[in-house]
């Protein structure tokens, strides 16, 4: 008796020789040119089709994350691509593997709190502002508790307010998906003042993390689309340092100025008491 072939089911890509199909749709014939890759990603994540407000909601956060300037992980790129410009596979990689708890990683840390938040605030979602106030108080007396930073709270550069935040709360709304995550960030804006006595931008990166849970995606999966987008970035990033390089500079500025100290010495970058 035969044994069965083996088989492997997947609901995203196959091929033959005449023929590519991807999502049960004709890849040459239904999809190319015909759909966004923006679209295209959203779907082959969720596996349904997403509407037009869903695919703006998406893309703006793609937009958003692309690119901020040069961050640690543009210039990790650019100084790998220095050191191995054979290797452009090796300077994308390299940016994105720096995508953590600072940078990039705030999109899905912030999808995961505002989520265990409102799991938490227990069934039926509020109906108001003062509603989701209180769960944004009770969410940020436990993170004080337990000594936790609030992801999505706070931004290296804009302390006052960080312009892509306010944009992705008017693109949600426009397009009627302004949901529990979205509206539990604002809150977080709201409160946050009287509970940790200090007042903080609702940065970006958090607010891409609600604006994706909202879509209904997976709390685990929403560093990978800030990576998605941020490899779009870092290419740029990769195209100009070819055109205008900067990575020599920056590697010599440090070098020139690295400094030996006995290493139980004080730090000479300590302001003098």
């Amino acid at each position: 008796m035969s044994q069965p072939e083996p088989r492997f089911p997947t609901s995203l890509g196959v091929s033959d020789e005449d023929t590519i199909t991807l999502l049960g749709q004709d890849l040459a014939a239904d999809l190319m040119g015909q759909v966004g890759f923006g679209e295209l990603a959203l779907w082959l994540v969720t596996q349904r089709r997403p509407g037009r407000g869903q695919v703006r909601v998406f893309e703006a956060v793609l937009v958003a994350l692309a690119d901020h300037g040069l961050t640690p992980t543009a210039i990790a790129a650019r100084l790998t691509y220095l050191s191995a410009p054979d290797s452009v596979q090796g300077a994308l990689a390299a940016g994105l593997l720096g995508g953590g708890s600072r940078f990039l990683g705030v999109t899905e840390d912030a999808g995961r709190f505002l989520s265990d938040a409102i799991a938490q605030a227990g069934p039926g979602l509020p109906a108001d502002d003062a509603g989701w106030d209180e769960v944004a108080v009770a969410a940020l007396e436990r993170a004080r508790a337990a000594r936790r930073l609030v992801p999505g709270l706070g931004h290296p550069v804009h302390k006052v307010t960080d312009p892509r935040t306010p944009a992705l709360f008017r693109i949600a709304g426009e397009e009627g998906l302004l949901g529990p995550h979205l509206r539990l960030f604002a809150a977080i804006g709201r409160v946050h003042p009287r509970v940790l006595g200090r007042t903080l931008p609702l940065n970006g990166a958090g607010a891409c993390g609600a604006a994706l849970a909202d879509l209904g995606l997976p709390p685990d999966l929403l560093r990978g689309f800030a990576l998605l987008a941020r490899a779009a970035g870092l290419l740029g990033q990769l195209a100009e340092e070819r055109r205008r390089p900067i990575g020599m500079d920056v590697y010599l500025t440090v070098d020139r100025h690295a400094r030996y100290v006995p290493p139980d010495g004080p730090d000479p970058r300590a302001a003098p008491q």
